[in-house]
């Protein structure tokens, strides 16, 4: 798996104003995403690595897409290649996504491409209300959705399913990855 890592010092900045906006304190973001203050502290001061699982937690508390973090919506036309995304990996390196297009104003969706390798499933906690995942699997195989409704696929295989509650996704095969697009209402 390849990893282009976002600057942290962006998404120092963008934690940090988006939890101004709320007007919430570092203490109470911390309490709601159940995760110690002085990790918060330390990202909104752009020290550390933070997890896929860290992030979401965060952007569930302040009600944004994951997507606001790593990259500003823009109308362009882009191409990412493969291994040059802006990718985040999960706290057991099993599992990253990179970021291939955040939502634009007035839209609400975001696309990520999922490389993932068997080991630990990667559990992801409820996102915001509403948020539902379309996910097709591009190469090999993985076991996925809503916890205790998981379903196998394989590549060609698509699903769809409410992420607003927690959801697995576990690979069965080497060099498995996925396209995986949240849509926000």
């Amino acid at each position: 798996m390849s990893a282009n890592h976002p600057p942290i010092a962006e998404i120092a900045a963008k934690l940090k104003s988006e939890r101004q906006k709320t007007g919430l304190s570092i203490a109470e973001v911390a309490r709601r995403a159940n995760i110690a203050k002085s990790t918060l502290s330390l990202l909104e001061n752009g020290s550390g690595n933070p997890s896929i699982e860290t992030l979401w937690a965060i952007c569930v508390v302040l009600d944004i897409p994951f997507s606001r973090l790593l990259q500003e919506p823009k109308q362009v036309t882009k191409v990412v290649r493969y291994g040059e995304g802006m990718t985040v990996v999960s706290q057991g390196e099993n599992y990253q996504a990179t970021l291939l297009a955040a939502c634009p104003p007035n839209v609400s969706r975001d696309i990520y491409q999922v490389e993932a390798r068997p080991g630990q499933p990667h559990i992801s906690a409820a996102h915001n209300i509403g948020v539902v995942e379309h996910v097709l699997i591009t190469r090999g195989k993985a076991r996925l959705g809503p916890i205790g409704e998981e379903y196998e696929l394989k590549q060609g295989d698509y699903m769809v399913y409410a992420a607003d509650q927690p959801h697995i996704f576990e690979a069965l095969e080497e060099e498995t990855s996925a396209m995986l697009v949240s849509e926000y209402h």
